[in-house]
């Protein structure tokens, strides 16, 4: 009986261990992508955004992959600044979860703009590593 306790409590160190890698590696993803929209990085959004992503904003606007990186050199869409306030993280092997509360800043069709949002993303994880496929933000 003690072996099968000494087990169990091994096993359950062992997938809260991969648990936290999970959450460590889909916590980088947001933090690259939020960078990538500042600094205008479209390698790093190409390899991040899944090819059939649909990126939310609070406004009901919708972007495809090609929309976000068209949108973003073009300078159409230009973010100043990407604040994390709060992030929870529900991971699993091949799918993530993702809620934060952010500030942004930024210029829009030559307009600035401040906000902040809740934001819901749907990660799944493939052969090219994490990818973004879905996100809905909203005005708090």
């Amino acid at each position: 009986m003690r072996h099968v306790l000494i087990i169990a409590i091994l096993l359950f160190v062992r997938l809260s261990v991969m648990a936290q890698k999970d959450t460590t590696a889909i916590l980088d993803a947001v933090v690259r992508l939020e960078k990538a929209l500042v600094n205008k990085d479209s390698a790093t959004l190409n390899a991040l955004l899944h090819k059939d992503v649909a990126f939310g904003h609070s406004s009901g606007w919708v972007q495809t992959k090609k929309d976000v990186v068209n949108d973003m050199i073009s300078g159409f869409l230009a973010y100043d600044k990407i604040q994390d306030n709060s992030v929870l993280i529900d991971v699993n092997k091949e799918k993530a979860i993702v809620k934060e509360k952010i500030s942004v800043s930024g210029i829009r069709d030559g307009k600035a703009f401040g906000l902040d949002l809740f934001v819901m993303e749907v990660w799944l994880q493939n052969k090219k590593g994490w990818q973004l496929y879905a996100r809905q933000s909203t005005k708090l």
